[in-house]
Formats: structure tokens, C-alpha cells, sequence
């Protein structure tokens, strides 16, 4: 291999154990890969620790020292591309466990926000001290904004249709209806004046659509694995709680049952107080649900969940045909996020299903299209 373009990005790609020949790396390339040598040689050396000590194998082009997580931070904000950065923080947590990118503040003010970073902080905040918290708060503020503007109206479109023209015995002029005032003349056209002669001229009022007033209770699953869908539910109920027509209640569960609604409408502090992890009991969680029911036929309830039960599923089964008996509306969502990638106990599902729930996967948009058509938009 001649080109050393293409020598040097397999040498980072493969690492110091490749033999391509040639002069090596210097200056921005070394720098490359010591960074993804403190990453990735973890994996090559069987290291899986948290500690921030460069791994061995790779000598880069800067001082002997070895580098510290924040030093890493900073050096692959200089030296790689947007994307490169996701992928590499992405893998840190995700593979390698260094969760001192969430909790290390100098470190979190230097993160690109994204999703994996605000899971991460999601599941270690209860590790966090003041000052960690209040970096963590910032950080989930710019990912939460981000969601927000790309879901927002798509969730909120089919909640606020077109105005309502109907007939208004008030003739005043921001009502005059010209269109219809042409239509209802055109039998009074005058061929010699080459004019339309009113005798007959409309108004109409503007109205916007009127909807009834339901209920939508979400329960969401925050369990470990469940950590994308308790981020997109807590979004998707904060828009809810601003459209006039719902009234919008969050809960949030493992084994222990939390009512988030008094939070709907800061959707940063419903998931600075989401806590990932724990067990599983679905039954008590929608169980707790059906008692917020007062209007049946007007209610929604929405659970977000694996299906994953570990409480006796009997249980689950029984208050899932109470409340379908009821005449609420039930609906089961192996996932909320925009990918809409489901993985769940079928079975479970299936049974469900079978009892006259309504189960599948929707992204935000998709569920609020259904919600709105269930309450008659």
C-alpha cells in the first residue's frame, strides 16, 4: 500500500499491531490514535475497568502521561467529525462502562448531547452530587429541546384541524364570506353592467373544532432496557399536557409505582426523576391506572412496556379486562421512539391482544394520530 492517506486511516482503523510499512503517524494522526487507543485498546489489553488510564499498545504523538477522560473528551472534539464523536462516547458507555463521562462534570459540559448520553445519565444520576447534577440538568435540557422540536408537531397536527365555516347571523365584515356570497349571486348577474347584484350576501363564523375533554394515562416501563421509550414517553406527555382536549397523566414504574403528572409540563424534570432500573410489575402499574379511570368511554390508557412481567401475570391479565370491560380504551406499545424497534415478550402481548387491547409499536406521530382519532378530531 503507497497512498499514505489510505496507509495511515487503516493504521488507525487496525491499530499499532499492523504491519503496513511506510513512516507512521505524526502530528493530528498520533493524536487520532492515542485516543482511540485509550478506547478501544481496553478491549485488545481484556481490559473493562472505569478507571481513566490510557490502555496499552498505541503511542501517540503527545506527552507520555497518560490521559485522563476528560483530556479523551477533549481530544476527540478536536480531532474528529460530529458523527465520529457520537459513535465514540456511544461505545464508551455502552461497551467499555466509562461512566465517568456522565459523571464527571467537567467532562458532561464538554459532551455532545445525544441520546446515549442522556440514557447514561438517566441510569447513573442517582451517583451524582450537586454539582454533577446541575452539569447532568444542562446536558439533558439540550437533548430533551432537540426531541421537543422534531416531535412537536407532528404530535400536535392532528389535535388542532382546520377552522369550522359555519353560518353567522352576524354581518359584520371580518365575517363576510366572499366566496360564498359569488356562489349564491351568480343567478343575479347583470350582462349590461357586467356586474353581480348582491342580494344575498353570506357570513360565517370562525370556530375551531370542539373536542370533549379526555383522559390519556400513560404507564411506562422504566426498567433498564426500557430507557429510550421512558425518554420519548416523558416528551410525548409533555406535549399531550398542552393540547387543550386531553388531560394527560405519567406513570412511571418498576416494581414500585411513581405518578409523575404534576410534571407533564417540564419534561427535563420528569426524567430527572426517572430512575432505570429494578424489576418489573406490570399488573400494579396499570392497576393503579384503572383507578384514575372516572369516565371510561373517555379514556385512553396507554402502557409502554417489554411485556417482560415479573409479577404473577395473572394479575396483569385480570385489570387489563377490567379496564377494556369498562369501555376505556387500551393500548400496548412495545416501543415509543422515532425508530420504533420493538422487543417484547410476544406471548404476553399476543394474550393481551386477544382480550381486546389494541398492541403494537408507534413512533410518537403514529400515537398521536391514534389518539386523535379515538377522540374524534
Amino acid at each position: 500500500m503507497t497512498d499514505p492517506i489510505q496507509q495511515a486511516r487503516w493504521r488507525l482503523i487496525l491499530g499499532s499491531d499492523c504491519q503496513l510499512g511506510g513512516t507512521g503517524l505524526t502530528g493530528a494522526q498520533a493524536r487520532m490514535d492515542q485516543s482511540l487507543g485509550f478506547l478501544y485498546d481496553r478491549e485488545l489489553a481484556g481490559r473493562n475497568s472505569l478507571s481513566g488510564d490510557a490502555a496499552g499498545g498505541r503511542q501517540g504523538g503527545l506527552d507520555p502521561s497518560a490521559l485522563t477522560v476528560p483530556d479523551w473528551i477533549n481530544h476527540i472534539h478536536e480531532l474528529f467529525p460530529k458523527q465520529a464523536i457520537e459513535r465514540l462516547e456511544k461505545d464508551a458507555l455502552e461497551r467499555y462502562q466509562l461512566d465517568d463521562i456522565v459523571t464527571n462534570p467537567e467532562v458532561l459540559q464538554r459532551a455532545e448531547p445525544s441520546q446515549t448520553l442522556l440514557e447514561a445519565v438517566l441510569r447513573t444520576k442517582h451517583l451524582m452530587n450537586q454539582e454533577v447534577l446541575a452539569a447532568a440538568r444542562i446536558l439533558v435540557k439540550r437533548v430533551v429541546e432537540e426531541i421537543l422540536r422534531k416531535l412537536a408537531f407532528p404530535i400536535r397536527q392532528p389535535f388542532f384541524g382546520p377552522r369550522l365555516r359555519e353560518r353567522s347571523l352576524m354581518k359584520i365584515a371580518k365575517n363576510f364570506d366572499w366566496r360564498e356570497t359569488i356562489r349564491k349571486n351568480l343567478k343575479n348577474y347583470d350582462a349590461g353592467r357586467r356586474q353581480i347584484v348582491i342580494h344575498e350576501p353570506r357570513f360565517f363564523s370562525r370556530q375551531r373544532r370542539q373536542m370533549k375533554k379526555w383522559k390519556v394515562i400513560i404507564v411506562v416501563d422504566q426498567s433498564g432496557s426500557m430507557a429510550s421509550s421512558v425518554i420519548y414517553s416523558a416528551v410525548t406527555a409533555s406535549i399531550f399536557h398542552g393540547i387543550p382536549s386531553l388531560q394527560t397523566h405519567l406513570i412511571a414504574f418498576d416494581t414500585a409505582i411513581v405518578d409523575l403528572t404534576s410534571d407533564c409540563a417540564d419534561p427535563v424534570e420528569l426524567l430527572m426523576k426517572v430512575q432505570l432500573g429494578g424489576g418489573t410489575d406490570i399488573g400494579g402499574a396499570l392497576s393503579y391506572a384503572a383507578g384514575l379511570i372516572d369516565n371510561p368511554r373517555q379514556t385512553i390508557v396507554v402502557l409502554i412496556t417489554d411485556f417482560f412481567e415479573g409479577a404473577p401475570t395473572h394479575k396483569l391479565f385480570s385489570v387489563c379486562r377490567h379496564i377494556i370491560e369498562s369501555g376505556a380504551h387500551l393500548l400496548g406499545l412495545a416501543a415509543l421512539n422515532e425508530r420504533a424497534v420493538p422487543e417484547y415478550d410476544r406471548n404476553t402481548a399476543a394474550y393481551i391482544a386477544k382480550l381486546g387491547a389494541h398492541v403494537g409499536a408507534m413512533t410518537p406521530g403514529e400515537l398521536a394520530n391514534w389518539v386523535a382519532e379515538k377522540v374524534g378530531r
